[in-house]
C-alpha cells in the first residue's frame, strides 16, 4: 500500500508517519486516554455572545496509545458543563480502536467509519473515505471524482500558494465578543490590524441600539473598505433575524451567521432572500451534526456561506461529503473555528478544500484563546495562516495543560479561582 503528500511524491507505509521506522501494518493501538479539558474562558468574557454569555472553552481529549511511540491525539469541543458527556461518549468509541493497527484502519477510511459507527464498508479512495447513503440526491461518487479530477489540472499552482503560507486567509473573531468593552474591542481590533489580519466577525443580538452603537463603533475602526461579519449564535426567529438584520445592514456586513435556530432550513432561505437585496448573506453550519443537513441547505438555497465544523460532523469523512456539495451547489466554505483547538483542526480542512476540492481561498476563522496550552498552535502571518508541516491534525495538548486544565482535578480547577467558577451561578 502507498500513499502521497500534496504533491503527489510516492510514500511509503514506513515514511508516511513522520518520526518512525515502524510499518504502518505494524503499529498496533493498544491503549488510550480520554480526558475532559475545561479553560476559563469566562475570567474575561471571551467567547461570549448573546447565546452564551459565560462559557469555559473545553476539550474532550482522547490520546490513543500504540505498542511504539507514535500518539495519536484528537478533540471534541464544547463550553463547559456537559463535556463529561462527550469524555463518556469518546470512551466508547475508543474502545472499538483498541487492538486495529493503522494500516487496517487506513487501508480505507471510509470502512473505517463505518465501522466506528457500527455500519458496514464502501469502495475507492478519497472518495471512499464518504459515506454517500442519503446523499446521493445531492452528490455522486462520479460527481465527486470529477470534481477532483477538474481540481487536478490547477492544483500544482493552489501548492505554490500553500508553500508560501498564502492558501488559507485569516479573520478575527477575538475583538468582537459580546462581553467585551468599546475599549478593548478598539484595541483588539489594532492589535489585528497591526498584525496583518484585516477582516473581522462581532457577535450580536443582545441588545439592537447596544449593537447598533458597538458595530458603528468598530466599523469605524476597522474602516468600510474592509471586511465585516457578524454572528447572532442563533438567539433570534425568523421574523426578528431579518428586522434586527435590517437596522444593520447599514454597517455593510458580508453575512450574518447563525440568524436563527441551525436545525430550520426554510427558515434560513427566508432569512436570506429577505436579505439578499441588501447585499448581506446568510452563513450556517457550526452547529450542523451530519451531511443531510448540508445538504437540505444546500439544496434549498439556504445560505452564502458553508461553516463546516470539525467537532460537530462525525469526522474528516464527514467534512469531505459537504465540501464536495458545496463545490457542486458552488457555496463558499468558511469554516467554524470559534474554540481551543478548532483552529488547529480547521487549518487542514481549509487547506485541503483550496487545493484538492474547490480550488477557492477558504476565509477562517482566528481565535488565539489558550493557544499556549497547544503543541502546534496556528499561527498567522501577513492575513494567511502560516501552513503546517507537521504530520498530524495538529491537536496535541501540552502535558502541563492537562495537569492544569483537567476537570475537575486539575490545578486550576482545585484553585480558588477555579472553585469560584465551578461554585458559581450557571449562566
Amino acid at each position: 500500500m502507498t500513499y502521497e503528500n500534496f504533491n503527489g511524491e510516492e510514500l511509503t507505509p514506513a515514511s508516511a508517519f513522520a518520526g518512525s521506522k515502524t510499518p504502518i501494518d505494524d503499529v498496533r493501538i493498544e491503549d488510550f486516554e480520554v480526558f475532559d479539558l475545561r479553560f476559563p474562558t469566562s475570567l474575561d468574557a471571551s467567547g461570549s455572545d448573546a447565546m452564551n454569555p459565560a462559557g469555559d472553552y473545553s476539550a474532550t481529549h482522547v490520546q490513543l496509545k500504540t505498542n511504539t511511540d507514535l500518539k495519536g491525539h484528537g478533540i471534541s469541543f464544547t463550553i463547559g458543563r456537559g463535556n463529561d458527556l462527550c469524555t463518556s461518549a469518546a470512551r466508547q468509541i475508543a474502545e472499538r480502536l483498541v487492538g486495529k493497527t493503522l494500516g487496517e484502519l487506513t487501508k480505507n477510511m471510509g470502512e473505517t467509519w463505518r465501522f466506528l459507527v457500527a455500519d458496514s464498508q464502501l469502495r475507492w479512495e478519497l472518495v471512499a473515505c464518504i459515506d454517500f447513503r442519503y446523499i446521493l440526491d445531492a452528490i455522486t461518487p462520479d460527481e465527486a471524482i470529477a470534481i477532483l479530477k477538474e481540481q487536478e489540472k490547477t492544483k500544482p499552482a493552489r501548492f505554490e500558494d500553500a508553500q508560501k503560507s498564502e492558501a488559507v486567509p485569516a479573520y478575527s473573531t477575538q475583538a468582537g465578543w459580546l462581553g467585551f468593552s468599546d475599549e478593548r474591542m478598539i484595541e483588539l481590533i489594532n492589535s489585528n490590524l497591526s498584525e496583518g489580519i484585516d477582516k473581522f466577525k462581532l457577535k450580536v443580538g443582545g441588545n439592537l441600539e447596544d449593537d447598533i452603537r458597538r458595530v458603528q463603533i468598530a466599523r469605524d475602526t476597522i474602516g468600510y473598505d474592509r471586511t465585516m461579519m457578524l454572528d447572532a449564535n442563533q438567539v433570534w426567529s425568523v421574523p426578528e433575524a431579518i428586522d434586527y438584520m435590517k437596522k444593520l445592514v447599514q454597517f455593510k456586513p458580508l453575512f450574518i451567521e447563525e440568524p436563527t435556530s441551525p436545525d430550520d432550513i426554510l427558515g434560513h432561505a427566508a432569512i436570506r432572500k429577505a436579505l439578499s437585496p441588501y447585499g448581506v448573506g446568510v452563513a450556517t453550519g457550526e452547529h450542523c451534526q451530519n451531511r443531510v443537513i448540508f445538504k437540505q441547505l444546500l439544496q434549498a438555497g439556504s445560505i452564502d456561506y458553508c461553516q463546516i465544523d470539525a467537532c460537530r460532523l462525525g469526522g474528516v469523512n464527514e467534512v469531505l461529503s459537504v465540501l464536495l456539495m458545496a463545490k457542486k451547489f458552488n457555496v463558499p466554505i468558511v469554516p467554524h473555528s470559534g474554540g481551543i483547538g478548532l483552529n488547529e483542526y480547521t487549518q487542514h480542512l481549509a487547506l485541503l478544500n483550496y487545493i484538492c476540492i474547490s480550488g477557492e481561498k477558504s476565509l477562517l476563522e482566528h481565535i488565539n484563546s489558550f493557544s499556549e496550552v497547544l503543541k502546534y498552535p496556528v499561527q498567522t502571518k501577513n492575513g494567511f495562516f502560516v501552513t503546517p508541516w507537521e504530520a498530524g491534525y495538529s491537536v496535541e495538548y501540552k502535558p502541563e495543560a492537562i495537569v492544569t486544565y483537567e476537570y475537575p482535578n486539575g490545578s486550576f480547577w482545585q484553585s480558588e479561582q477555579g472553585l469560584a467558577i465551578r461554585n458559581g451561578p450557571k449562566l
